[in-house]
């Protein structure tokens, strides 16, 4: 944790603030700031996140970069300014794949990377995804048709958004939306962000600003408790449909020559 000691004293220094400023900035004891400036003490994750959003930088960056006179932030909406993803590994060092339940979205919202948090999510594995790191989401609501409310995402975490493909479906969690399950309907930009559709028409696409996105999950697998419904069997009605469609295709393709 060199780096965060390190950081904090340039960072405090560059603001002009004494220690016990700072400390009295953040609410704590004087002892703790020379503690983390001497790294003999590591700050728990609300109080690394407080003083990040105090000096106006990303987590990720205050705890990785080594910030100095030459140093410079990341522009905002850059998919390579990615935060430390909190995890849980099994008794074997293989990583847990964690539970989202839909009554713990909005908690999931405040502590996604808190790992005190992460730990506490219920957490399984599935043989058949053993390379990546996933986690499960319940969705709730009917916008993303047939897949029913109360079905489980099982997702693969994304690092870089410039890798989504229009049609992927995907988790995205984000500081307005919270947890949503929706289609990717244009590529990551990060000066506009990405465009979001769900598979019910009845629900008009919407943009979500790249500043505003905390983490991304691209779909792999879902788990439902509503086994699909058998195919009805054709009537004359559909079956004279078909053909009249059929017949007006066919009409078309030799207009076409």
């Amino acid at each position: 944790m060199g780096r965060i000691s390190d950081n904090l004293k340039y960072l405090r220094k560059k603001k002009g603030l004494t220690q016990q400023q700072f400390a009295d900035a953040m609410e704590i004891k004087r002892s703790l700031v020379g503690a983390y400036e001497e790294d003999r003490a590591e700050p728990k994750y609300d109080l690394l996140k407080k003083i990040a959003e105090y000096f106006e930088i990303s987590i990720d960056d205050f705890i990785n970069e080594k910030i100095n006179d030459k140093w410079s932030p990341k522009p905002k909406g850059d998919p390579s300014n990615l935060r430390v993803l909190s995890i849980t590994v099994d008794k074997d060092d293989k990583e847990n794949i964690e539970f989202v339940p839909v009554k713990a979205s909005a908690g999931y919202l405040n502590g996604y990377g808190d790992p005190e948090y992460v730990s506490e999510l219920p957490k399984f594995s599935l043989p058949m995804f053993n390379q990546g790191t996933y986690r499960a989401f319940e969705i709730k609501g009917d916008s993303m048709l047939p897949l029913p409310s109360g079905s489980i995402i099982i997702a693969e975490y994304v690092e870089n958004w410039n890798g989504l493909k229009i049609g992927d479906t995907a988790i995205i969690l984000s500081k307005n939306e919270g947890v949503v399950y929706k289609r990717i309907s244009s590529k990551f930009k990060s000066d506009k962000g990405i465009k979001l559709s769900s598979d019910n028409p009845i629900y008009e696409p919407y943009i979500i600003e790249a500043e505003d996105i905390l983490e991304i999950w691209q779909a792999k697998a879902f788990i439902s408790t509503e086994l699909p419904q058998p195919t009805p069997e054709p009537t004359m009605e559909s079956l004279t449909a078909m053909m009249a469609q059929m017949q007006k295709s066919i009409v078309q393709l030799q207009q076409g020559k």
